[in-house]
């Protein structure tokens, strides 16, 4: 992506789990940025050319032994870097500083005393909101250094060393409850980077477009897993759009799909955009591998090996095929653990992939996030209902249902699911929603169904809101739209006696059960 590089700034991660946030801030500046580990040399990093450098936060303690510590060459190189939390922390370490256990451990909102209003503070008054979250703390800067910001417990809680173009903040400022974050990261990129904001969705279409023909060459045919949404669609779309009809989707109906998909996929790719499609009906085959199965990793790992190897055979039938293209978002590489963070789970096209494979992978939306690749959507023409549908995980209802998976629990979770759905859409909700949907656990309780006792399954119903699906808060949802889709599905879902709602926000839950 070379256009696109031309204003790069790298991330290092130090296995902090807002890293993935700080390249979200960084790119809402309309900065292209990468992540790369810690450990990552000077050398390697310094020969992409980053305009800046931003170092993560991390759980570690930067005094105890075996605690990541970045090439000390960066320092020297005149390169601004920007370190938080962690960041802070190991600049002042390496650079002859003095760290401390805090004696009291700040995290949340804290009442920032802004030193020097300038720099990365411009234009700001002298107190300020900011989150916090750390146990060490920075009580003296090192040499050259000045204090720019404190807190009551924290006396150093920004400083840098204008010369070297070095800064840090002891707070997070990718996260929103830190008001001026976004503003901070501006006038990082901007004022001290020399930054113009050139990164947009149009300028990654271009890119994108000519780095997959650049891949793939003049006589290079892929095959597209296409499950119909959004990202599997914006993938499929961005490839066919590089290299035309030597492009071949392939959806592969597994019994995991949401009511009604696969005949909208149909629709969508076949009818409206005229891109080559395959339809499997592999029901069976998955849904033998994963009897008796209850462990939710044992699952993704199971339907990822399983799509890999349908994709290989449908392939080889196609003919000679010599790519696979897949819609995994960052948020998939990221919660994998595929960086230096610690793994959530891992996703069927990440974590769950096969060790060996035949096929090589097109991955065009890796580093990008959700909101993102709507964006890209509508660049690319991609109908609303496509671009808007709420989020649906790869190895689809199997993790939805808790333990293990058979085709009654199936029916149940997926007619409960359409329900919630229907009810949000006729409320006008399902746009402000990022995503809804029922959950089956193993579990049964007893009700009272026409004056009968039963003994029936409960569904969990699930809504949430977010940005980017690395954070979430449950929705609000109004009472008359929760005892709607209540009512509903213990009417008419057979098998169900009782529906409750899930309030928790991520973290701690994720947004998924399994």
């Amino acid at each position: 992506m070379q256009n696109l590089t031309k204003e790069l700034v790298i991330v290092l991660d130090f296995g902090g789990q807002y890293t993935q946030l700080i390249a979200r801030r960084v790119r809402e500046c309309r900065v292209y940025c990468e992540i790369v580990p810690y450990h990552t040399p000077a050398a390697a990093i310094l020969g992409r050319q980053p305009r800046g450098v931003i170092f993560s936060g991390g759980p570690a303690s930067v005094y105890q032994e075996g605690a990541p510590r970045c090439d000390p060459a960066l320092y020297r190189a005149g390169v601004p870097i920007l370190g938080i939390c962690y960041g802070m922390q190991l600049m002042t370490l390496d650079l002859g500083g003095e760290v401390r256990p805090a004696a009291y451990r700040e995290y949340g909102k804290t009442s920032l005393e802004v030193l020097a209003a300038e720099r990365l503070f411009a234009g700001m008054g002298p107190r300020e909101l900011c989150w916090m979250s750390h146990g060490d703390t920075v009580v003296a800067p090192p040499p050259g250094f000045v204090v720019a910001a404190r807190t009551v417990h924290t006396p150093v809680a920004a400083m840098w060393d204008v010369d070297r173009r070095l800064y840090a903040v002891q707070f997070h400022p990718e996260v929103t409850h830190t008001p001026r974050g976004r503003e901070i990261f501006a006038r990082f990129l901007y004022d001290i980077c020399g930054c113009h904001g050139l990164w947009n969705m149009s300028s990654f279409l271009d890119d994108a477009v000519r780095s997959i023909r650049e891949e793939v060459g003049g006589k290079g045919r892929a095959i597209c897993a296409l499950s119909g949404g959004v990202d599997s669609a914006v993938a499929a779309v961005l490839v066919h759009r590089a290299i035309g009809d030597r492009l071949i989707c392939v959806c592969v109906d597994h019994g995991l799909m949401r009511k009604g998909e696969p005949e909208e996929v149909r629709r969508v790719f076949q009818d409206r955009f005229h891109i080559p499609l395959v339809m499997v009906d592999a029901a069976d085959r998955f849904l033998g591998r994963l009897a008796g199965v209850a462990d939710p990793e044992a699952k993704r790992k199971i339907i990822g090996e399983e799509f890999i190897r349908v994709f290989e055979e449908e392939a080889h039938k196609l003919g000679k095929i010599d790519y696979l293209v897949q819609g995994t978002l960052y948020p998939d590489v990221v919660e994998s653990g595929t960086g230096t963070s610690a793994t959530i789970k891992s996703h069927h096209n990440v974590g769950g992939l096969p060790a060996e494979m035949r096929l090589q992978l097109i991955e065009p939306l890796r580093w990008l996030f959700k909101d993102e690749v709507r964006i890209l959507g509508e660049k690319l023409g991609l109908p609303e209902e496509v671009l808007w549908r709420h989020p649906f995980p790869g190895p689809g209802l199997a993790v939805r249902v808790l333990g293990p998976v058979t085709r009654k629990k199936l029916e149940i979770v997926r007619e409960a699911d359409a329900i919630v759905v229907e009810e949000i859409k006729k409320a006008g909700l399902y746009r402000e929603v990022w995503q809804a949907f029922a959950v089956l656990p193993e579990m049964k309780s007893v009700g009272v169904m026409g004056d009968e006792r039963t003994y029936a399954y409960t569904v969990v119903v699930r809504a949430v809101q977010s940005q980017d699906a690395m954070t979430a808060d449950w929705c609000r949802l109004p009472y008359e739209v929760l005892e709607a889709i209540a009512s509903r599905i213990v009417r008419e879902v057979k098998g169900v006696n009782r529906v409750v709602y899930d309030i928790t926000s991520k973290p701690p839950a994720t947004i998924e059960w399994e």
